[in-house]
């Protein structure tokens, strides 16, 4: 088919940015509908031909994936890029190998596609129509020179964890495409034995997906034909099971009888979790395969096989050991103690208990094992772990975001995870308690400047991460034995902030009324509680109502400003910081400006009348040195920084016998003066740079 010619000039102006935005969604939509036509007129009116849609898809590849010859020539005519790649690395070419049209790869390859391009997984063209079970366009590749042992290539990180390394083979055996598989090693000579980066040749991958019943008689097919022609049956696969454990799991006698009339099998040979063949038969009351496996001579002495049998109700199981020198013996508690103190009990009961494992997860979730809404006591490989269960398509999602915080401090990590039977069940390192029954125990001493540095640290995390929480209550935040902050999202509220700003303001008010919660100990419900019940005499109450009051009103330091505020300074850095100022200030001629110029905070100095508050032998001294001239302080700010910084610097005996630490006694004199100098020198543009204090502590 022929099209028109494309002339660039009859585009008169380049659409605008939001314009372009609705052709490209609009020629995507047109390709995926197959209407020519449309796609003509959108390219005319300047759609970008190698635009990106959601996953990073292009038109190209949106063709090849319709299987639209016609449409594919058409885009390739107008500039479509063939090395354009979606967000997983594949490009057209590879799509063409899932799709399995033989014309499509050709063009493709005509155009200059590289027979052995890979995707960011390692995929190329011919391991999709594998797959897939693409006979006619994996016959094609090969003819055209795609390397059939080729195996998957990822990058250096995913290798260290032992991804990738499989072939075609390995992949056709897998999805069960049993006439693929022929194809593959009688017409192409495939390698059986090639094993992928977690050790596992095609066996393996031919029983990985257990007892699932699609295509199962072509799994089955698959496996003689594996061991007519040779197959290593000594490979294992990542867990340490043998081939011979992974067709008891895919309950089928018929394999496991094949497996056991090779000679190389060890019929007792386990998983790395000490399970041999004949255990995972009794555990899922497979009387047949287990009589095979005891006819073969499997040892009945390994694992409680007795106590399994009775556990099951299973009668004619019992006999059958019993008929094989299989004895009950009673299990003794093992002698172990759990981390946590708080749920020391319930995990010790979990551990004693029998639970049907999920993976190397041990669970129960009801009610006596459960730490908070959703969220159960569990075992993973013998680590304590806080269980939270969801549906597999959430949990997927939820999964990808925690592998995001992984090098954060104070975000929840995930540990580990499992899925079955549509479920997802993601582990976490244990907490104690979360941020509520922390702040509402009686016991122990809480120290609230570390709690809130924590909170707002782990929350400057997320959004660095470009989400904000939406629902920062107590018990989102947890904490473990030695005391460490995380900050979790159960509810799954997290919203991405990109064009979204007011999102991260949101999380500033909401933050503003969690540290109100924390300074008053969770006495009250989160959104009952208010700046009146912040006790005016507590401590740093003066620093506290500041900084909660910048949070409210989405100051704009943010976070990373707000988390130097002097609240949590200690009193000696609070009482430094304001000697400090005097030093920097007692040049400048006309320095009583500073702090009380018309951009200065509109805030009067608090203690007009400060030299009747203070002591007044320490005045008459200070005033008075034994080794130098008299002099006078008067009652504006400037003067009292000045005391403070002499009487400091030129430490009088009788002057500290009288008032001891000379922070602790000016700042309980004057709570409200830090709060005062660093305000007025913050909001100062000229002088805005002396109130950037590095707290050493």
């Amino acid at each position: 088919m022929e099209f028109p010619a494309h002339h660039q000039k009859e585009v008169s102006t380049p659409p605008s940015t939001k314009a372009a935005e609705a052709l490209n969604s609009e020629l995507n939509a047109a390709v995926k509908n197959r209407n020519i036509k449309a796609v003509l007129e959108l390219l005319e009116q300047g759609a970008d031909v190698n635009s990106k849609v959601e996953s990073g898809w292009t038109p190209l590849q949106t063709a090849v994936q319709t299987g639209e010859k016609d449409l594919v020539q058409l885009l390739l005519d107008r500039g479509a890029s063939l090395h354009a790649r979606k967000d997983n690395g594949g490009t057209a070419f590879t799509e063409a190998g899932i799709a399995g049209n033989v014309e499509i790869l050709g063009l493709l390859l005509e155009h200059g596609s590289d027979i052995n391009d890979q995707d960011i997984n390692g995929f190329t063209a011919f391991m999709e129509a594998a797959w897939y079970g693409k006979e006619e366009a994996l016959r094609f590749l090969h003819s055209r020179g795609a390397e059939v042992n080729l195996r998957r290539v990822t990058s250096e990180e995913k290798a260290k964890l032992h991804k990738g390394g499989a072939t075609a083979l390995m992949d056709a055996c897998r999805e069960r495409h049993f006439s693929t598989v022929k194809i593959l090693v009688q017409e192409m000579r495939a390698d059986v034995n090639i094993r992928d980066n977690r050790d596992r040749n095609a066996l393996i991958h031919a029983l990985k997906k257990g007892s699932v019943k699609k295509r199962y008689q072509e799994a089955v097919s698959i496996v003689h034909f594996l061991l007519e022609h040779g197959v290593d049956m000594k490979s294992k696969d990542e867990c340490g099971k043998t081939a011979l454990i992974l067709a008891v799991e895919m309950e089928s006698p018929e394999l496991v009888r094949a497996l056991l009339e090779k000679d190389e099998i060890d019929v007792d040979d386990a998983d790395e979790e000490g399970n041999t063949a004949l255990m995972v038969a009794v555990e899922k009351g497979d009387y047949e395969i287990a009589k095979l496996l005891c006819e073969k001579g499997a040892r009945t002495d390994r694992g409680n096989l007795i106590a399994v049998a009775k556990r099951n109700r299973s009668l004619s199981m019992e006999n059958l050991l019993r008929e094989h020198e299989a004895l009950f013996v009673p299990e003794a508690p093992r002698a172990w103690e759990p981390n946590s103190k708080r749920w020391r009990a319930h995990l010790k009961n979990l551990d004693q208990m029998y639970r049907p494992m999920i993976g190397k997860l041990k669970t129960f979730p009801y009610i006596q094992q459960k730490i908070q809404d959703g969220i159960y006591l569990g075992l993973h490989g013998g680590t304590e772990v806080a269980v939270r269960i969801t549906r597999s398509a959430e949990g997927d999602k939820e999964k990808e975001f925690f592998e995001k915080c992984s090098h954060c401090q104070h975000l929840l990590k995930l540990f580990q995870s499992e899925k079955a039977k549509g479920c997802m069940y993601l582990c976490f390192p244990l907490w104690e308690k979360n941020l509520q029954e922390h702040l509402q125990d009686p016991e122990g001493q809480k120290d609230y400047k570390a709690a809130l540095k924590m909170i707002f640290q782990a929350l400057r995390e997320l959004h660095s991460l470009k989400f904000a929480h939406q629902d920062l209550h107590p018990g989102n935040f947890v904490i473990d034995l030695g005391g460490k902050i995380y900050l979790a999202d159960f509810g799954n509220k997290r919203r991405s902030t990109e064009g979204q700003e007011e999102l991260v303001k949101s999380d500033l008010e909401a933050s503003s009324l969690l540290m109100l919660y924390v300074l008053t100990e969770g006495r009250k419900p989160l959104q009952q509680v208010g700046i009146k019940d912040l006790a005016p005499n507590s401590p740093d109450y003066t620093e506290a109502l500041d900084l909660v009051q910048s949070l409210s009103s989405c100051d704009e330091r943010g976070l990373e400003g707000l988390s130097k505020h002097p609240y949590f300074w200690s009193n000696q850095s609070r009482f430094n910081f304001l000697k400090t100022i005097w030093n920097k200030i007692k040049d400048i001629p006309n320095r009583k400006s500073i702090f009380q110029g018309p951009d200065v905070t509109k805030k009067t100095f608090p203690y007009p009348k400060w030299t009747k508050m203070i002591d007044e032998g320490v005045l008459h001294v200070m005033e008075n040195p034994r080794h130098a001239k008299p002099t006078r302080y008067s009652s504006d700010v400037t003067q009292l920084l000045r005391l403070m910084r002499n009487m400091d610097e030129h430490k009088d005996g009788w002057i500290s016998n009288k008032i001891g630490d000379y922070a602790e006694y000016f700042l309980k004199l004057f709570p409200e003066l830090t709060i005062y100098v660093y305000n007025s020198l913050r909001q100062n543009p000229t002088w805005s740079h002396l109130a950037d204090f590095q707290d050493p502590s």
